[in-house]
């Protein structure tokens, strides 16, 4: 049957209830449809009929049938299983009160107009046992790939959020630009002021400073950045790199028009990735998350002659 699924369970399951499996690795599955998909003998266990409470051994193969028309109804929202396995698939880091996601470019954080499939209205499938979903404290933009932290509890959302706003939790991110900066370090200290969907560095604009180092260059052709904003200004690090003539690649908003190159060696996406951030502050220990490079930018920098050691 398409879509029927056979997996193995995991040495680290061994002795798990079967109902506790799914809600391990199917929390978008209610209760209700679990056992009805196991009195139908759709969900097998060894190829027998199975019980929600039997208890799993290590290498037993599950049955699984198919799951992305099923929707999970909780709290009236709806999580397809196609989006809930999606989402799932982006976890990078998991604790009791935070979730880290990888965010793929192209994806919103929120929904707005004309935006119907976001982060936002898929965190009912990240509950993993928790009464609550998990919140969102901060967002990157649709085109920015990368490290995005959701709080598991009311307590995490507010120092997280307050964190955040007082910009203790270092980010990093990862910028392929057109052209090198002059100095392959430096702090661009340019004040920033939003006008419509764009922020413009004008004397009027609030204080915005970014620092970089050059990781890795072509000539004067393209670059390697890693950039950290040490403000928390709409589209810096964009606004920043137009500001002092090195425009990242694949910005329509601040390098478009006829002015941006386009380049058929590899995709013509937003080559600006958040890489990493360091929770020790929230913590009280060394604790940093790396995001691992998508596929836009790890085929990217080969075909422009860049290596990247991270």
């Amino acid at each position: 049957m398409p879509g029927v699924e056979i997996k193995k369970v995991k040495t680290e399951d061994d002795g798990m209830r079967l109902n506790r499996w799914f809600l391990k690795y199917y929390p978008n599955l209610t209760l209700g449809r679990l056992q009805k998909l196991l009195r139908t003998k759709q969900i097998k266990v060894d190829g027998k009929k199975a019980e929600a409470s039997l208890k799993l051994t290590a290498g037993s193969e599950v049955r699984i049938p198919p799951m992305d028309e099923q929707a999970a109804v909780i709290s009236g929202a709806q999580v397809s299983g196609r989006d809930a396995t999606f989402i799932m698939s982006l976890v990078i880091y998991k604790d009791d009160n935070i979730i880290v996601l990888n965010k793929p470019s192209g994806l919103a954080v929120q929904g707005g107009t004309n935006t119907t499939r976001h982060i936002d209205g898929m965190l009912e499938a990240l509950k993993f046992g928790l009464p609550e979903k998990p919140k969102l404290v901060h967002r990157i933009d649709k085109d920015t790939s990368g490290v995005l932290v959701l709080a598991r509890n009311r307590t995490w959302a507010d120092k997280l959020t307050k964190a955040f706003r007082e910009h203790k939790l270092p980010k990093t991110y990862l910028v392929l630009v057109n052209h090198a900066p002059k100095q392959s370090s430096g702090e661009i200290k340019a004040p920033l002021e939003k006008i419509g969907e764009k922020s413009i560095v004008t004397s009027e604009g609030k204080p915005a400073v970014t620092t970089y180092e050059v990781l890795d260059e072509v000539g004067d052709k393209f670059a390697l950045l890693s950039a950290s904003p040490l403000t928390g200004r709409t589209h810096q690090i964009r606004a920043h790199m137009e500001y002092i003539g090195c425009p990242i690649v694949g910005d329509d908003k601040y390098f478009g028009g006829e002015s941006r190159q386009k380049y058929a060696a590899f995709p013509d996406k937003l080559y600006l990735h958040a890489y990493k951030i360091d929770l020790s502050a929230i913590y009280n220990k060394q604790i940093v998350i790396k995001a691992a490079l998508p596929e836009h930018f790890k085929k990217a920098l080969p075909a422009v002659g860049i290596e990247f050691k991270g």
